[in-house]
């Protein structure tokens, strides 16, 4: 990136979150920093909230300033709180906070998702995933769950999806749209950071190593990062409602098994 940005930067405390706001520091760029717990190192201005919240969300909303280049929404839980919790980070509180502070971003600004190969199947769970995505504001997740049948071992794949489908969407209401706002999102696959445990957990070990064995490793979150980055620049001006697969080729090798090509 060529020129300082304000960057609202979720889940600073750990793993990909912690990497791009290094990254972006390390690049002049203001970073405010989100996450439950503070971080060990001091990444420009921190405020704790709790994602899952809607309280929390506008108290943060309210904390932070205008003029805000970027929201780089980063901070996920991998599953193993249940389903209704994981969808209330995961996706409706990200939907929420999002939302909220789309009046606080400049015009040609950006959002950044980080989803994941996990909601590869978005397309075929595509009447679950419109439902989930229609429940306004943060609705009752447990409520909603129950509703489209979303059982506790699904909750990661399934608020990925969700997040996919609002990304391209998103890209296109008048919310953001009508301020040049972009909306995208990054996939990652299976990346070494302190939760993959957890992910192991709640994926099955059968499928976290097939996965990093069609591409060779699992990822980084120096991986990750920069497309994040990128996406938040200037430089991706003529990108909008695009989800970036950053995976070593996962979801080539995915798309080619599923798809017979």
């Amino acid at each position: 990136m060529s020129q300082s940005q304000t960057l609202v930067i979720t889940g600073v405390a750990s793993g990909i979150g912690r990497e791009t706001a290094r990254l972006a520091v390390a690049a002049g760029h203001d970073v405010i920093g989100v996450d439950l717990h503070a971080p060990a190192e001091a990444f420009g201005r921190f405020i704790a909230a709790d994602l899952g919240d809607p309280a929390a969300i506008a108290a943060l909303v309210d904390a932070l300033p205008s003029g805000i280049d970027a929201l780089l929404n980063v901070a996920g839980v991998s599953g193993t709180l249940g389903a209704a919790k994981t969808l209330a980070i995961n996706f409706y509180g990200l939907r929420m906070l999002s939302e909220a502070v789309a009046p606080k971003l400049k015009p040609g600004g950006a959002i950044v998702n980080v989803a994941s190969i996990a909601g590869f199947g978005w397309r075929a769970n595509l009447e679950r995933t419109k439902g989930l995505v229609a429940a306004s504001g943060f609705p009752d997740v447990a409520a909603v769950c129950t509703t489209w049948g979303v059982p506790d071992d699904l909750g990661y794949p399934v608020s990925k999806e969700a997040l996919l489908l609002w990304t391209f969407r998103a890209a296109h209401q008048p919310r953001f749209k009508t301020r040049g706002i972009r909306v995208n999102a990054v996939s990652p696959g299976p990346v070494e950071t302190p939760i993959l445990g957890q992910f192991r957990a709640v994926l099955g070990d059968a499928r976290v190593d097939s996965d990093i064995s069609r591409v060779g490793r699992a990822g980084t979150s120096s991986d990750i990062a920069p497309a994040i980055l990128f996406l938040a620049s200037q430089q991706a001006a003529w990108i909008n409602g695009a989800n970036l697969a950053v995976d070593g080729g996962l979801e080539a090798s995915v798309n080619a098994e599923v798809l017979g090509f």
